[in-house]
């Protein structure tokens, strides 16, 4: 019986730059939640040059975070291995260290451009789930980011298609795709976030989306083989998850009982309290 290939991680090959489909895939998700994100701002009247501005920022630390969280907790390799540290174009990016860069610069130019940085995560938040659920299929292609060992059967009878089952066959062995498990949450999280945003509070929202990824997070690593490890039984995702979701709770009562904030619906413009 003939071996089911793999798809090629390279799109694109010009002589010698490869042009690979995790790159296409992790931009084509920034590229449509940013979307997501100027249509709300126009709505709510932020000016679009202010919108990319923040997001090209974000996006830049992002990604250098993102790898700098990852290499920080894989140094044993890495430090064997120094050439391999700018290849994020070959997978190696932690989503914790992308959020941590992201919102730390977010909250830095907020502050220097004197605008409300609550009002500002409010409006990207769902368009930052929905490009996690999107680049996931980066980590597809890549064959990473995969659960334990399944059976074929398994996969057949979770109603999954023939390619991704094909796809999740590795050197023999087929593997549970918590890849599409974390994409599905996702773009249930996008939907519902859509939703309830104008009826929650100035900040509520991008808790919402903490707490909301976090849980899903939390469930899905503990099905992963490729966690970064705290200690030998602590994933380093599953800590963060559960802090996030503490954290974030704290947060909305305290701003509840501290602030009287307007909902997010009833913001037109500028917000500039930044509590």
């Amino acid at each position: 019986m003939m071996e089911v290939l793999g798809i090629d991680p390279v799109a694109i090959q010009l002589g010698p730059l490869s042009i690979r489909w995790y790159g296409i895939i992790i931009a084509s998700g920034i590229l449509i939640g940013y979307l997501m994100s100027q249509r709300t701002a126009k709505k709510v009247g932020i000016k679009e040059e202010t919108l990319i501005d923040l997001i090209i920022w974000c996006v830049v630390m992002a990604i250098i975070c993102a790898r700098i969280y990852y290499v920080a907790f894989e140094w044993e390799y890495y430090s064997q291995h120094l050439a391999e540290i700018p290849l994020i174009m070959n997978g190696g990016i932690a989503i914790h260290g992308g959020l941590i860069g992201a919102f730390l610069t977010g909250a830095i130019l907020c502050r220097v451009k004197n605008l409300s940085f609550f009002q500002m995560v409010d409006i990207v938040a769902p368009g930052i789930i929905l490009a996690q659920a999107i680049g996931r299929w980066g980590n597809f292609i890549n064959q990473e980011a995969h659960g334990g060992p399944v059976s074929r059967s398994f996969l057949e009878n979770i109603h999954i298609p023939e390619f991704i089952i094909n796809q999740m066959q590795i050197d023999g062995v087929f593997y549970q795709p918590t890849f599409l498990y974390e994409s599905i949450w996702n773009i249930i999280g996008f939907i519902i976030l859509l939703l309830i945003r104008p009826h929650l509070k100035i900040g509520e929202t991008f808790f919402a989306y903490l707490i909301y990824y976090s849980i899903g997070r939390y469930f899905i690593e503990g099905l992963r083989t490729d966690s970064l490890m705290l200690t030998e039984y602590l994933r380093i995702a599953q800590v963060i998850s559960i802090v996030i979701i503490i954290a974030s709770i704290i947060f909305i009562l305290y701003r509840r009982i501290r602030y009287d904030l307007p909902k997010f619906r009833e913001v037109k413009g500028y917000y500039h309290n930044s509590n």
